[in-house]
Formats: structure tokens, C-alpha cells, sequence
């Protein structure tokens, strides 16, 4: 059976980033772990906050290259409620190693579940609203990512169910007001862009209007984003451009401003993805803690 771990790119990548955020975190002495010494120790990683887990393999890593092992008693993507444990708090795994390296695992573990699962707890509860609100097609995340982190936050953005988007500029072509100005128009851009992506990387270009929309089409774009498009204007564009170009392969993807409290208002299903940063910046975490057993 498939899981989710399973994304991740095996090997060094991973290794080097976990590396990275131990060493930010230990630059140079640890006299915390000096006093603890390296007495075997175990430790009961609890859930505080309702949400679904997401950031296990990271945290394996962790864990791994401070040669500590854990037992896991969650899945990842599972949903973990509170209001079930009479303390507030849910076991969800314990941890055994040398004191000393417990506890320089602790925090860099600890952030990394507790960024990872409220991502991926945003994007469920939009993805819910959405589909309650009839809305079939894609609800996806942006490039609007932590520099350093962001395999981790695209990572959280599936466990929690929605689409990552591109995760890089080498992932799709995305002609933005930036690239159009400096080519001079929307075909000319295309046009450069295929000549050089071939046929198997597409191509989304963001328009302003809908006579854009017509011309980035007619062009041979696959994926066109009307940016900044709002409420009954959105909808009009959308199902003009539908029935204008019937009968031709594209998809609609309108992005900005999209949150839980408009999303019913927003969605129409004449576009085919929304796209927002709002599962991803500013969002809350769930919170964790690491206590030993004493």
C-alpha cells in the first residue's frame, strides 16, 4: 500500500535538509544537552490540538540522525481530536534515546509536525467547505512557499488533500504580467515559451481581462489564470470564455483572495482551479509537545 512518505525523495535531498535545520539549531554548543548527559531515556510526543498529522517522515529524520527511535501510534493524515482524551492531549508516539539526543531532537522535531499538520489541516477544512458548497473541480496551493521549507508545505498541502500546484519554476511555464511586458504580448511569449518547453510541460499564462483570456487561448495556452477576477465577474468571464471556445483544451484557473469565510460565494464551476496561498501563509499550527518519562 502506498504512503504518503512514499512522495518524498529518497536519500540525500531529505537527509541534507534535515541536516540543515539541526545544525540551525545547534550552531555551536549545546550546554542543555551537556547537562542531561546520555542516560537512555523515553519521551511521550502528544498531540494538543485537534487536526490531521502530517510531517512523520520529516520527523523520522530527525529523530534518525540524532539516533533516537520512534513508535508511532498515528498514521500519517490521520485526524487526531482532542475532545476524545480527557486530559486535552493525545498520545501519538513514544520516543527512546539518549537523553542528550532526545532533547536536541525535540524542537526541530516539534516544528516541523506542528507546520506540517496545521497546512494540512487548513487545506482539508477548505477542501470540505468547497465540496459542501458544490464546488467539483481543483482547490490548489501556490508557490507563496518558505524558502528552505517548502518541499515540507507542499508535502502537508497533500496529506491535507489538495492539489501542490507547480513546486517550482521548472514545473510548468507560468507567463505572469512580468513575462508578457518584457516579451510584448501574450502570443509572443507563448509562442517562445513552447518552442522551448516542447509538448510535454504546460503552459499557464495570467491574464487581466477576458479579451487576454481570448488572445492567451487562441494562442495554445493550456492553463489560463484570471488573476484578480472578482465575484459575478468571475463567473461571467469564465462561462464566456467556456462557450467561446468550446470545443478547445483548456483549463480556467482563477487565483487570489480565496478563504474560508468567502468560499461560498466565490466558487462557480465553470472554473476549473482556485488556487490560494491562504492554506499556507499565516496559518495556525497544531500543537505538539515532547515530555519525558518520569
Amino acid at each position: 500500500m502506498s504512503k504518503y512518505a512514499h512522495l518524498l525523495p529518497p536519500g540525500s535531498r531529505l537527509r541534507a535538509d534535515v541536516a540543515f535545520w539541526l545544525t540551525e539549531d545547534v550552531p555551536s554548543f549545546d550546554i542543555g544537552g551537556f547537562v542531561v548527559g546520555e542516560d537512555e531515556k523515553t519521551a511521550t510526543l502528544l498531540c494538543k490540538a485537534s487536526g490531521v498529522v502530517a510531517g512523520i517522515p520529516f520527523a523520522e529524520e530527525v529523530f534518525k540522525q540524532c539516533e533516537v527511535e520512534a513508535e508511532w501510534f498515528v498514521e500519517e493524515g490521520d485526524f487526531v481530536d482532542i475532545a476524545k482524551s480527557k486530559s486535552g492531549k493525545v498520545q501519538i508516539a513514544k520516543v527512546t534515546g539518549k537523553a542528550r539526543n532526545v532533547l536536541v531532537a525535540e524542537r526541530t522535531a516539534l516544528n516541523i509536525l506542528a507546520r506540517c499538520s496545521g497546512i494540512a489541516t487548513k487545506s482539508q477544512r477548505l477542501l470540505q467547505l468547497a465540496r459542501e458548497a458544490g464546488f467539483q473541480g481543483v482547490i490548489a496551493g501556490t508557490r507563496k512557499t518558505t524558502p528552505g521549507f517548502r518541499l515540507a508545505e507542499k508535502y502537508a498541502m497533500i496529506v491535507g488533500g489538495i492539489d501542490p500546484h507547480r513546486h517550482d519554476l521548472s514545473s510548468m511555464v507560468m507567463l505572469k504580467d512580468n513575462h508578457i511586458w518584457a516579451t510584448g504580448s501574450i502570443t509572443s511569449a507563448i509562442k517562445e515559451a513552447r518552442r522551448i518547453a516542447g509538448f510535454s510541460t504546460k503552459i499557464e499564462v495570467e491574464v487581466q481581462s477576458e479579451e487576454e483570456a481570448d488572445e492567451a487561448i487562441n494562442a495554445g495556452a493550456d492553463v489560463i489564470m484570471l488573476d484578480n477576477f472578482t465575484g459575478d465577474g468571475l463567473q461571467i468571464a469564465a462561462q464566456s470564455l467556456k462557450h467561446k471556445h468550446k470545443g478547445k483544451s483548456f483549463l480556467l484557473e482563477c487565483s487570489g483572495g480565496l478563504r474560508e469565510e468567502n468560499i461560498k460565494q466565490y466558487l462557480c464551476n465553470d472554473i476549473d482551479v482556485y488556487s490560494t496561498s491562504s492554506v499556507h501563509q499565516g496559518v495556525g499550527i497544531i500543537d505538539f509537545s515532547l515530555k519525558l518519562d518520569h
